[in-house]
């Protein structure tokens, strides 16, 4: 059995090393916490962030970062965006050094805006040939509990990218190939701000039309900005696109959507994040996804609005009225 190292033990982390262990893989896990290491050990579960599923026997846990890279053929990175660059500080002396480094992070680091395979490449000095990005509607809890989903794994190196294709295709998990990896990038990171927008509507009480709306205009943004990094457009109309776009948007499993939502009912961003374990990385990126995109020239009214919201200098009923009440343009604009 070929083995795969997950380093990060949170809801995304554990599903995807299901999938991983489903594929036939031996799945090592690292976790932050001991404690969650002997659970997952010991009773084959992970209460904290997937309470009640029971996780394949090829899945083990370990809090020692050497004992989880040693062997392993590729190595999965499932840590909070915020948190990698201090992660893989610690982490880059033990990482083997020719295998695949796969990330599934979906954020833009705050201070430098770059994006998570930039942060992996800079710390650990792997080629982009060696960097690949998994992406697409790939709500945890449903994976996890064996529903059919599909990803796509980019890499610029096609033959990289067709054998970590390999390595996830489970009966229920179908990963799809693509080279681009800023675009894979931007469509995640981009969709969790979106995911806010449409979640603070629903909080308000605003139908179907306003979510669409929101959907549709931030799809536009989301590919704006991939264009002026150099993503192909065709990504966005794809599963790293429009697919997690609308998942995120569409799903009370959604961090970021439930988030935004409780945000419209009128909560603050310290009282959300207090009452939860889990990371809504829309909150944390927003402000550098607008950073990004004031860098290149490019209008993220939406990001814009919902980096105001976060930090607590427009309310969620006047972001989306400001949204509305901005001058008229062409569509294509």
């Amino acid at each position: 059995m070929t083995k795969v190292a997950v380093f990060g033990a949170g809801s995304w982390g554990t599903a995807f090393a299901m999938v991983l262990a489903n594929a036939g893989n031996q799945v090592s896990v690292w976790a932050r916490r001991e404690s969650l290491c002997e659970v997952i050990n010991s009773e084959h579960a992970n209460p904290d962030y997937l309470p009640g599923l029971r996780l394949p026997d090829a899945i083990s846990a370990t809090h020692d970062p050497a004992a989880a890279a040693d062997g392993a053929e590729a190595i999965v990175l499932a840590v909070p965006s915020q948190s990698l660059r201090a992660n893989l500080t610690e982490w880059a002396g033990v990482l083997p050094n020719a295998v695949p480094l796969v990330s599934l992070m979906k954020g833009v680091e705050l201070g430098t805006t770059k994006r998570m395979s930039e942060v992996i490449a800079e710390l650990t000095g792997a080629g982009p040939e060696r960097i690949a990005v998994v992406s697409g509607p790939n709500l945890a809890r449903e994976i996890a509990e064996g529903q059919p989903a599909a990803a796509v794994v980019a890499c610029t190196d096609e033959g990289t990218a067709a054998r970590l294709q390999k390595l996830c295709h489970s009966p229920t998990f179908r990963p799809y190939t693509n080279t681009d990896v800023i675009g894979c990038e931007v469509g995640g990171a981009c969709k969790n701000v979106i995911g806010l927008a449409v979640g603070m509507a629903v909080g308000l009480g605003f139908g179907d039309n306003a979510r669409a709306s929101v959907i549709t205009r931030g799809l536009v943004e989301i590919a704006r900005l991939g264009r002026a990094l150099g993503a192909d457009e065709h990504t966005f109309s794809g599963l790293a696109g429009l697919g997690d776009l609308v998942a995120t948007c569409s799903s009370p499993l959604s961090r970021n959507r439930t988030f935004g939502e409780k945000l419209g009912q009128g909560l603050s961003v310290a009282e959300i994040s207090g009452g939860t374990r889990q990371v809504a990385e829309g909150v944390k990126s927003c402000e550098s996804v607008t950073q990004l995109a004031h860098q290149h020239d490019v209008e993220m009214p939406i990001a814009e609005h919902v980096t105001k919201v976060v930090a607590g200098e427009m309310t969620p009923k006047d972001m989306l009225f400001g949204l509305v009440s901005r001058s008229a343009k062409s569509e294509r604009w």
